[in-house]
């Protein structure tokens, strides 16, 4: 026993060194992860630690990866060394580059995320921030693997490429896909031309109606009024003909449209339709001054079309927003039908005639 550790005293103490110095590490790791854990919880109360904890265990597998390319100096021959140095320093570069790049991501991501709430409370538009707040992440993501590729010789020249500047628009281009790319540029021109911001209510189609709750690289969020989240690609939602309901004036017209029979009596429609519209506590008044002086009614009702079986006639209403609208349009409708059954004003259906034709007597 005494001649093997006289024989293998230099192998011995390198192993016991590498083993003391990684567990060291894995000891002053923990100690640093719980510090940091505690700071985060008293700076960002709300937020979890899921950074802390994925770096935490990253870097206690680089020590424990380091620690076994340093253990296999003892069982290879001098003249590999240069190798197992060359592994040990790959190993290590490529560890630092994804520890700093997910820090630096978390970190914008945080910063970001605290400028949106500033900026919410105090009634700014924090669109432009929700958006910056993936370029920069993606960006910073991909600045880190482009320098983890520095290190291998062969993907060298592709990584010096793409840092080059021009070399990034033809990687994005040859690796996204058409419509990926479509919809990043429309999601660029929402945030430049602002057709609708974060918080604003819109509608892309009869039935999807919303308020916008965020706008990313590839698509926006709507939030419908079923607390849906409805998500459209933003090259499609480009093309749609989309109405804002708080871009500009808040108050809108409803259109509020009732067939009645042609046996009943228009004006005394007409009458009721206004009257329960100008009763309901959220109408509101848009006339004019000149209007008003000229005794014009606040809800304008007319005839607007005479069809195979029922006469259309149309009341507009105004509110001070398009929930007041919606809100309206839906009492009205209801004391309208309950009036309209009081005064005898029929609300028709189809109808049919069936004229059944006898077969003819034989001869």
């Amino acid at each position: 026993m005494k001649d093997l550790f006289i024989n293998y005293k230099t192998d011995i103490i390198w192993v016991i060194g590498v083993v003391v110095v990684v567990l060291l590490l894995r000891l002053l790791t923990r100690i640093l992860h719980r510090w940091l854990l505690k700071k985060e919880h008293e700076r960002f109360p709300r937020e979890k630690p899921t950074t802390i904890n994925l770096v935490s265990r990253i870097v206690n597998t680089l020590w424990l990866i380091l620690g076994l390319i340093a253990l296999s100096f003892v069982f290879v021959e001098r003249d590999k060394d240069a190798i197992i140095i060359k592994k040990f320093e790959i190993v290590l570069y490529l560890g630092v580059i994804t520890i700093v790049t997910i820090v630096a991501a978390a970190s914008t991501n945080i910063w970001f995320k605290k400028s949106i709430e500033n900026k919410i409370t105090n009634k700014n538009d924090p669109t432009s921030f929700k958006f910056l707040r993936y370029v920069f992440v993606v960006v910073i993501y991909f600045v880190g693997i482009i320098l983890g590729l520095l290190i291998f010789p062969s993907l060298r020249g592709v990584a010096q490429t793409a840092l080059g500047g021009a070399g990034v628009l033809a990687i994005v281009i040859g690796v996204a896909s058409q419509e990926a790319l479509a919809n990043l540029i429309g999601g660029v021109f929402i945030i430049s031309f602002k057709p609708f911001k974060v918080g604003d209510l819109v509608k892309v189609t009869d039935t999807m109606i919303g308020n916008v709750t965020d706008i990313t690289l590839r698509h926006t969020v709507i939030r419908n009024f079923e607390n849906k989240m409805i998500v459209i690609p933003n090259s499609i939602i480009n093309k749609e003909k989309l109405i804002n309901y708080d871009m500009g004036e808040l108050k809108c017209c409803e259109r509020i449209e009732i067939g009645i029979s042609y046996d009943s009596d228009i004006d005394l429609a007409k009458k009721i339709m206004q009257e329960e519209c100008e009763n309901h506590p959220l109408i509101l008044d848009n006339r004019s001054l000149f209007a008003k002086e000229n005794g014009d009614p606040m809800v304008k009702t007319a005839v607007i079309s005479l069809n195979d079986f029922s006469i259309s006639i149309r009341a507009w209403a105004w509110g001070e927003s398009f929930s007041d609208c919606f809100e309206l349009k839906t009492a009205v409708l209801e004391s309208i039908k309950k009036r309209f059954d009081r005064e005898s004003i029929e609300i028709p259906y189809p109808y049919r005639t069936i004229v059944m034709k006898k077969d003819k007597e034989p001869v």
